[in-house]
């Protein structure tokens, strides 16, 4: 089960979540609050947001394609991309700022009103508090070491414990996002 990233979307998803933080935010801490808002979505929606795909590391779950994008944004030399637009990360610290609003015409009100929740939770806490959080109440997430590896939306839907009606839900909605998107394409 895998999702076709959508960078326009993803990137309105983390601006939503820096506008709320005023800015400004710790890179780690942005991608647990990206992720912490997919798996929400999944349980509550039937699709993550930011339709990006997710791994393991160290520091716990990751958005992977969110990560690279975060990574690249910080090389002056990197070729502009719609998130490098929007969203820099400064090459002396590891924070994340909004450079320019990219709007939220790719959200749905429950997708944004899902972020603002999380944020009000989750937004004030320390970048490993969250990673602590994401250890220990999310039992998808192994410790690869020093390395990474996939993590795959069927382990999420696993440990979220969802029925097999809300599972067959979440199929037939990444089905039709797939679906929807081969054909634009």
């Amino acid at each position: 089960m895998r999702l076709n990233f959508d960078e326009t979307k993803a990137t309105q998803t983390a601006a939503q979540f820096l506008k709320l933080a005023g800015g400004r935010l710790n890179y780690m801490a942005l991608i647990k609050l990206l992720y912490k808002a997919d798996r929400e979505a999944l349980r509550r929606l039937g699709l993550p947001i930011t339709t990006d795909t997710y791994a393991s590391l160290k520091f716990g779950p990751v958005t992977s394609k969110i990560y690279d994008q975060i990574k690249s944004s910080a090389n002056p030399n990197a070729r502009p991309t719609y998130w490098s637009t929007h969203i820099r990360t400064d090459q002396s610290s590891p924070v994340v700022t909004l450079e320019a609003d990219p709007g939220d015409s790719e959200l749905s009100r429950a997708e944004a009103t899902l972020i603002a929740e999380i944020f009000a939770v989750d937004g004030g806490k320390d970048r490993f508090d969250l990673a602590d959080e994401c250890h220990r109440d999310f039992p998808e997430w192994k410790d690869p070491g020093e390395t990474s590896f996939p993590l795959e939306i069927s382990e999420i839907i696993a440990a979220l414990g969802l029925t097999e009606d809300e599972v067959a839900h979440v199929e037939a909605a990444i089905d039709r996002q797939r679906s929807a998107l081969d054909l634009v394409a």
